[in-house]
């Protein structure tokens, strides 16, 4: 990379628009994804439903998983203007009937919708990157979007608690309704400078069938309470992946740019990468819970613990855009990810009894979330824009000496980071409910088994940083 752009260019007047708007359309998802889970009790006890009470999330989780994988195709075939707001207004329609749903079966219609341009929101927030901003602000065009979802994890789940507990748990979606107009007025002016339309290849339902199934497998692994279900879905969600990658390199019809499967490529190692920081991000969902039941933290207290790795997240997002040297971070990053995440694990077998439930406990734990979440921050925002430049790198893609790299491969290779980024945190999710499981009606057990496990898979991509840093164009 020839060079790197400031913070001062990134907001400057010609780029300002089409961040505001590509930033706020993944916020508005992010949020979603974490605030519906805080008022979910709120809603259920007025509208009822309770046998169906995890299937909001799953079927939010599900429509997007599947919508984000088809983005590439959606922006080879719309302008990318009018394909945002076709997206944002499904999201809009989606909330506006969850806001006024009176029954359970309603309320899931509306969070079908919401999944679908949500999906298609924060694929697109990768994606249009390439097309809005110069390649010397990718990194930090990334950051900014990337730290939405570490915002959305310290502001969803306060906010949603907050409505939920006025008895105004329906406003959470009308905010998001009032948002979606917001974000809408600006897109015509915002977006009118990308590209022109490409040519759409063949629809890839093979791979979205894939990704579908191993999506829905997961989202039920990640409720199951019983540990045999739990991990045979999970096995069951990985055979699915592995049958999708192989289904991947030989079709035409592909969701991954071809460049992820070419001998020597880096691509499979940076979003191999991306996915373990992601999935080790799915820890953050089980805090508030270990903080309860096994620290003896109030609510409040355990709450606030819960957003130390998202804080962390924002923190590092923020400084490691700005730092020189891409490799070096993205080798540094997951390292630190694995040492948090390690500090935790190694407090829950070392304290016990009663320290164990006391405010040392705490404070480490919280020292090991923050130190996580900065792993995750410094590491995440080059691996980002080294995805999104991943295909231009591929000579295969030119079709003649000196021509531009086929468009659609570039676009395939952007809208993967957030393919990935999902089916990484459905991963996570699961994980996490199985290694609770893991340890039966014990508290420290079952919190043992989570950080353990978790801490393990950190410590495997601290190892295997070094072949996706070699992908990551590093500057002076």
């Amino acid at each position: 990379m020839a060079g790197a752009g400031s913070w001062a260019e990134l907001a400057a007047r010609e780029h300002r628009g089409a961040m505001a708007v590509l930033s706020g359309g993944t916020l508005m998802f992010a949020v979603d994804t974490y605030i519906t889970a805080s008022l979910m009790p709120s809603a259920v006890a007025e509208i009822g439903g309770e046998a169906f009470y995890a299937w909001p999330t799953t079927v939010f989780l599900l429509a997007a998983v599947v919508t984000s994988a088809l983005v590439s195709r959606v922006l080879a075939t719309v302008p990318a203007a009018r394909a945002y707001l076709v997206a944002l207004a499904v999201f809009a329609a989606g909330a506006l009937v969850g806001a006024f749903a009176g029954s359970m079966a309603v309320f899931l219609v509306g969070r079908l919708l919401q999944g679908v341009g949500g999906g298609l929101l924060a694929g697109m927030g990768y994606a249009l990157i390439r097309v809005s901003l110069p390649r010397t602000l990718w990194t930090r065009g990334s950051a900014v979007i990337a730290t939405m979802w570490g915002v959305a994890l310290v502001v969803g789940p306060g906010l949603g608690g907050v409505l939920a507990g006025a008895g105004q748990w329906r406003w959470a979606f009308g905010l998001l309704v009032v948002a979606a107009l917001a974000i809408a007025a600006i897109v015509p002016s915002a977006l009118r400078r990308t590209r022109a339309r490409i040519a759409p290849g063949p629809f890839p339902l093979g791979s979205v069938l894939y990704v579908g199934a191993a999506a829905a497998v997961l989202s039920v692994a990640g409720l199951a309470a019983d540990v045999r279900v739990a991990g045979a879905g999970l096995a069951a969600a990985l055979v699915l992946i592995v049958l999708f990658l192989r289904h991947e390199r030989r079709t035409t019809a592909a969701v991954l740019p071809r460049a992820t499967f070419r001998p020597g490529s880096s691509l499979p190692w940076i979003y191999g990468l991306s996915a373990v920081l992601v999935g080790v991000a799915g820890l953050e969902a089980f805090v508030p819970l270990v903080g309860q039941r096994v620290a003896g933290l109030a609510p409040v207290a355990a709450g606030f613990l819960g957003v130390a790795l998202g804080a962390g997240w924002v923190a590092g997002e923020i400084v490691s855009a700005s730092g020189r040297r891409p490799r070096g971070r993205v080798l540094l990053g997951p390292a630190l990810l694995a040492a948090g995440t390690v500090v935790v694990a190694v407090t829950l077998f070392v304290l016990d009894g009663p320290l164990a439930a006391g405010s040392w406990g705490a404070v480490l734990w919280a020292a090991g979330l923050v130190a996580g979440g900065i792993g995750i921050g410094t590491a995440w925002p080059h691996l980002a824009a080294a995805a999104i430049g991943g295909a231009d790198d591929d000579p295969d893609l030119d079709t003649a000496a000196g021509a531009a790299p086929d468009e659609s491969e570039a676009d395939k290779a952007s809208a993967a980071v957030t393919t990935v980024q999902m089916l990484a945190t459905s991963v996570g999710t699961a994980l996490g409910g199985a290694s609770l499981a893991l340890g039966g009606t014990d508290p420290l057990a079952s919190a043992r088994w989570l950080f353990a496990t978790f801490a393990v898979v950190a410590v495997v991509g601290a190892l295997a940083a070094r072949p996706a840093a070699r992908g990551v164009p590093d500057r002076a």
